[in-house]
């Protein structure tokens, strides 16, 4: 059985758990061939390297902090001597400890923005300088969220990085289109995942999934679906793609903007 990526070989960052392991799973069923980066420990990433593997695809493994240039750098040097060239790159890794601005201690949002803006940075102009030099057309998608420009109590530092990686994709993709690199951000709403489950109870996040217009999260797995869109189509390039099951829109109709003419407003 063939898939719409045959042939590319794909990098995703944060792919250990939760979204970045839902779009690894997706690209990978679309056949392309699959990095996990990381930085957990190799033995936890051991059973989803066996189940790309068992969709057909080569899988590979490396543990490295987007913080860390020279490790980035020495990931592509790996990718390219067993597989060949990058051609997909998602941006996935980011930290957040979701404190209110007067209780964010300053050295978690230093943390934050290390990882999820010099570290997207440092990602993104390393693999995206090797597609540039193997005249490889590839695709990068930054992993960003509606709440980049929805406001919410807590969280800030999570939303200060997800705003700077909006805008730094947008800038990126009017810079690389002319070597046929496209750039996109996808924006998932509200997502079942471990990380969430840290801060949520179960109980907590089923009754709150019923306050969405489609009544239940989005699943990791949703989310890869999209991406293997953004990778597949090649006319799209430079748009923001939101995977929230309405959450967006529930959020202007909270503020009583929904169903108001705009004189009204």
């Amino acid at each position: 059985m063939t898939g719409v990526l045959d042939g590319q070989v794909a990098v995703i960052t944060g792919a250990g758990e939760g979204i970045g392991r839902g779009v690894a799973l997706e690209l990978a069923r679309a056949g392309a061939d699959i990095c996990v980066n990381d930085i957990r420990d190799p033995e936890e990433v051991q059973p989803l390297l066996a189940e790309l593997e068992s969709l057909g695809v080569r899988a590979l493994y490396v543990q490295t902090d987007v913080r860390e240039r020279r490790g980035l750098e020495e990931m592509s040097d790996r990718i390219e001597s067993q597989w060949g060239p990058v051609s997909i790159v998602v941006s996935n890794a980011v930290t957040s400890q979701r404190h209110t601005l007067l209780d964010t201690p300053l050295e978690e949002l230093v943390q934050a923005v290390d990882v999820g803006i010099y570290g997207a940075f440092h990602l993104l102009q390393v693999f995206a300088s090797r597609m540039v030099s193997h005249k490889v057309h590839g695709s990068i998608i930054q992993m960003t969220s509606p709440w980049a420009y929805l406001p919410y109590a807590g969280g800030m530092d999570y939303r200060i990085v997800k705003s700077a990686q909006h805008q730094m994709a947008l800038s990126l993709a009017t810079e690389l289109m002319s070597y046929g690199i496209r750039v996109n951000v996808l924006e998932p709403g509200w997502v079942e995942t471990e990380g969430e489950h840290r801060w949520h109870s179960a109980e907590s996040m089923r009754q709150a999934s019923k306050t969405l217009p489609l009544g239940r999260l989005c699943t990791p797995e949703e989310t890869g679906r999209a991406a293997v869109y953004l990778c597949s189509e090649p006319y799209i390039t430079g748009t923001h793609l939101k995977i929230d099951g309405g959450l967006t829109l529930n959020y202007y109709s909270a503020a009583g903007l929904a169903g108001t003419r705009p004189e009204d407003r």
